[in-house]
């Protein structure tokens, strides 16, 4: 992919711009993350060149002045709500999370439960952080929020709230999850903080959509049809514009909620320090575009492969029509069609030329490599298999697994395990593979390819199995597939 973003650029300009906007303030600054602030894979589609890891390194140079306190709502606990990308719950997450940042050297001060109204699984998941050694706090669902503000901001409001205990001047609120109440939670604090007599301020980092580019920019499209399940609406910033005649891009939510969060800090403080949801934002992401026309073109595609996403989702029972079809006028907006996807051509021309089921990925030279289902597996451990082939400089005919060490698996599947497909899915076949790299020289050289796979376009003609899909997210393919099934059975894996 070709490089449109300046990542060093970026880590150097956004944390000082946070520094700046601390020492607007008196004691604190709390900083609520919007998006994910590890393994924002969004971000390093569509700005490629921004590692996933961007923000995070970017608040590793800060790390002596930040701690970090998660927040999860208690609906999300008790509905086992799921990160999509990466098939875990919420409340998984929240200690996947304390892992990583702890691991990488950032304080983790505490979690949150927002929202509280007396969940048995959120009671549940305090005691459990408590018996690892972590703090927690609740929040509680006022009522009439975020419009009665004369309540919220009260005793019978925040201030029945717990008070979070933090000691660094940089508080980083971050979730899961959008929906988590991060805003609440900072809020709330301002609040707390106030009648502890600490001078603490408030800031948002939503590196999405991109402030200082235009309305429709394929880029805050993207983001349009990343967020197409919450009904997000990228707009011109109304407040901004007549505050400073100057146009620039926020989005509906931040937009509708301004006044009643003036409002709030007029009633906290006496007066609000900033003009506009724009004002409140300290993303630099726009400033760090070194290639405009390949983040366009990234951007594009991220906006295709959200389509299929949803028609996939709609078709297995998780989508909603609503996502669904506003995709398709983002689609319609930004100028594209499916067909302007490569790897989706190329897979839908192999099924049709072979009878079967195909798979097709597009290599970084531009090359497409194509497989299909067979009696001894399907599409995808094909074309996986084939790709990595090529990478290695390997002949399409030469066997990297003999077909005699693949026959047991298969009678394995069939005979003992009673599968209803007996075919070898991605993670057999890899399984396989890396057997045979202990021997087999062409099998060690194509293993060695596996990490080139990452950000690397794949297309399916049918809706591939969870196993299969899970393989491919941990390999970093950016998978799409045709909505609609292989096999025509009521019940699928």
């Amino acid at each position: 992919m070709k490089i449109g973003f300046d990542n060093d650029k970026y880590l150097k300009m956004q944390s000082e711009h946070i520094k700046e906007r601390i020492s607007h303030f008196g004691d604190k600054l709390y900083l609520e993350f919007g998006g994910k602030l590890f393994d924002d894979y969004h971000a390093s589609r569509v700005l490629p060149g921004f590692e996933p890891d961007s923000k995070m390194k970017m608040l590793l140079q800060l790390k002596d002045q930040a701690e970090v306190v998660i927040v999860i709502s208690a609906g999300a606990i008790a509905s086992n709500k799921i990160r999509g990308d990466l098939g875990i719950t919420y409340d998984q997450d929240v200690l996947r999370l304390i892992d990583v940042f702890q691991g990488l050297g950032l304080y983790v001060g505490s979690v949150c439960v927002t929202q509280y109204t007396g969940e048995p699984d959120a009671d549940r998941f305090r005691e459990k952080l408590k018996g690892l050694g972590i703090d927690s706090y609740v929040l509680y669902k006022i009522e009439d929020y975020p419009g009665n503000v004369e309540h919220i901001v009260s005793e019978e409001g925040f201030g029945k709230n717990d008070y979070i205990k933090t000691t660094r001047p940089l508080v980083v609120i971050t979730a899961p999850g959008p929906g988590s109440g991060k805003m609440a939670t900072c809020l709330s604090q301002l609040y707390h903080e106030k009648q502890h007599g600490v001078n603490a301020g408030y800031a948002k980092f939503e590196t999405f959509p991109i402030w200082n580019l235009p309305l429709k920019h394929p880029v805050n499209l993207a983001y349009e049809a990343a967020t197409a399940d919450l009904n997000d609406v990228n707009m011109i910033d109304p407040f901004h514009l007549e505050a400073y005649g100057e146009t620039t891009v926020n989005y509906n939510r931040d937009i509708e909620i301004f006044p009643v969060l003036q409002a709030m800090f007029e009633h906290i403080y006496g007066e609000c320090p900033y003009k506009s949801p724009t004002d409140m934002g300290v993303n630099m992401a726009g400033n760090c575009i070194s290639d405009d026309e390949a983040c366009c073109e990234a951007a594009n595609q991220e906006i295709i492969r959200r389509y299929y996403k949803e028609a996939c989702a709609l078709k297995t029972g998780s989508g909603s029509k609503e996502a669904f079809r506003k995709l398709e006028l983002l689609l319609k907006q930004a100028g594209l069609t499916t067909s302007d996807r490569k790897v989706v051509k190329h897979a839908l021309v192999r099924e049709e030329s072979t009878g079967h089921t195909a798979s097709a990925i597009e290599l970084p030279s531009g090359e497409v490599i194509t497989g299909k289902s067979t009696d001894l597996m399907n599409s995808a451990a094909a074309v996986l298999l084939n790709t990595l082939k090529e990478l290695a400089g390997i002949d399409h005919k030469e066997h990297l697994i003999s077909p005699e060490a693949l026959a047991p698996i298969t009678e394995l599947k069939k005979q003992y395990l009673h599968s209803s497909d007996s075919r070898l899915h991605c993670f057999e076949v890899l399984t396989a593979l890396s057997i045979s790299s202990a021997t087999n020289e062409n099998a060690k050289k194509a293993m060695l390819q596996l990490e080139k796979l990452s950000g690397l376009d794949m297309h399916s003609t049918v809706i591939l199995s969870q196993s299969d899909v899970n393989i491919i997210r941990k390999l970093h393919i950016n998978l799409t597939s045709e909505p609609k099934y292989e096999f025509s059975r009521r019940f699928q894996l």
